[in-house]
């Protein structure tokens, strides 16, 4: 089959088959290379959780603040996707310069908006401050986001670029240049946060320094492979590099903002849970990064199958098939499924032994410990409905649905989630537990409204989403 065709487009259970057959082999490279990603920031809480709890702590404000800005500026960047996954199943005559186009404003995207989003890292501080963080942690966690906002256009031209090799079928080359970044960032980490092979011992500044630099070791590669590696160098992309294409930076913002909004919904949502953490004390706040780092983890998978879905269900809407794009869509949802089911049972069956990965048992750290157990058996009861939210916003996606998950995702985490974990949380006392059960009806209100929503277009004659 062309690794460039929508696939199977026939009806009936073995043709499901078949479309989880070729959904799974984009979905496994898409997978590990967000898996790869999280293992990046794991790697740095779980060299911090070893170097002082107060670093820990630091770290996952700091990274809050850093990511909510990320998030600002990734809609753009994640239209890459499903417009070239739109080009590429039109099979077009015009596909090399339209795919070419669409990447160029993309990486054109990225300038635009990298400077006012680093300009507001500069209210760090002050606003953790305002939002009732103790001062201290509050200037570490700025002098944190500092050092990693180096990093931030670097991060988001990759995934310009990295959006443009998936959509294309080859996601092979963004895992392997993910899978070096880990070995890059873990070897930084251990060298500049303890001070090994004779670099000064930085810690938390360490740890930033590390983060940054991988992120600029990750577009130098993937520049590199994007124009030089056959399968891609053939779209040119660096070709009439500073010509605009106002048309497609228009499509690219639409599509984009609202993208971008229904991430920042739900991350700001687990966001705002960690500065109420912080609100706790230390010990809570400490035991919500490690609890939520591990769901994080497990949550990259279902969404590396979404991901997927935006390239399999695009191409398909691309060439006017609805019935192969509804296929792929809930192809995917199931698939994720299964997977955070078989997470859910790890994370009911050994919470202790994994959140001992992250900080060591020992006396001083039991009410850290504690906590983290608790977090984690609530993080296992909401595993099934992360996975079909996150696999069903991304088949939308495929669909050209921007608007609409924005909205739906807006009510599900802010109109559900947020006021059931001030309820609970506050109203009945329940502190960090309440709070963690807010979120878990959060997503299970979006589970249910996204994916109602893609059955509903789904069925919709081509063209879709336009």
């Amino acid at each position: 089959m062309d690794l460039t065709s929508p696939g199977p487009r026939l009806g009936g259970h073995g043709h499901y088959l078949a479309e989880a057959r070729e959904l799974l082999r984009l979905a496994l490279p898409l997978a590990a290379t967000q898996l790869a990603q999280m293992v990046i920031l794991a790697t740095d809480t779980l060299m911090l959780g070893h170097y002082s709890k107060s670093a820990l702590a630091a770290a996952a404000i700091g990274n809050t603040v850093f990511f909510f800005l990320w998030l600002l500026g990734s809609g753009p960047v994640s239209a890459v996707s499903p417009m070239v996954a739109h080009v590429v199943g039109q099979d077009a005559t015009t596909q090399t310069r339209d795919v070419r186009v669409v990447v160029r404003m993309g990486l054109w995207a990225v300038a635009v908006i990298s400077p006012p989003l680093l300009a507001l890292l500069i209210f760090t501080r002050p606003v953790l401050v305002f939002l009732h963080q103790e001062p201290a942690l509050a200037a570490d966690a700025a002098l944190y986001t500092g050092v990693l906002a180096a990093g931030l256009p670097c991060s988001l031209a990759f995934q310009v670029l990295r959006n443009f090799s998936t959509a294309l079928n080859r996601p092979m080359a963004p895992l392997l240049v993910m899978g070096a970044a880990v070995l890059f960032n873990a070897a930084a980490d251990y060298v500049l946060i303890f001070g090994h092979l004779s670099f000064p011992k930085l810690g938390l500044v360490g740890a930033g320094l590390a983060s940054a630099s991988s992120n600029l070791f990750t577009l130098v590669a993937m520049s590199l492979i994007a124009l030089f590696t056959p399968g891609l160098s053939v779209y040119r992309i660096a070709h009439r590099f500073f010509s605009p294409h106002w048309d497609s930076i228009a499509e690219l913002f639409a599509l984009g903002v609202p993208m971008s909004v229904t991430m920042i919904f739900e991350m700001a949502l687990f966001n705002g849970a960690t500065l109420v953490m912080g609100t706790f004390g230390i010990a809570a706040l400490a035991a919500h990064q490690i609890a939520l780092t591990i769901p994080s983890l497990t949550f990259m998978i279902p969404l590396g199958i979404g991901l997927a879905a935006t390239v399999r269900v695009g191409q398909a809407a691309g060439a006017g098939d609805a019935a192969a794009a509804r296929r792929a869509g809930f192809t995917a949802m199931g698939v994720g499924v299964i997977f955070m089911g078989a997470m859910a049972l790890l994370l009911l069956a050994a919470p202790r032994a994994i959140a001992t990965l992250w900080l060591p048992d020992i006396p001083e750290n039991e009410d850290v410990l504690a906590l983290a157990v608790v977090f984690l058996h609530v993080a296992a009861a909401f595993q099934l409905m992360d996975g079909l939210q996150v696999t069903a916003s991304m088949s939308l996606r495929g669909l050209k649905d921007a608007a609409g998950p924005m909205w739906l995702a807006g009510a599900s985490y802010w109109l559900a989630g947020a006021p059931m974990s001030v309820f609970l949380g506050f109203g009945l006392g329940m502190k960090g537990y309440g709070i963690w059960l807010g979120l878990a009806f959060g997503l299970l209100v979006a589970a249910v409204t996204l994916t109602t929503r893609f059955a509903i277009l789904s069925k919709r004659p081509a063209p879709m989403g336009q």
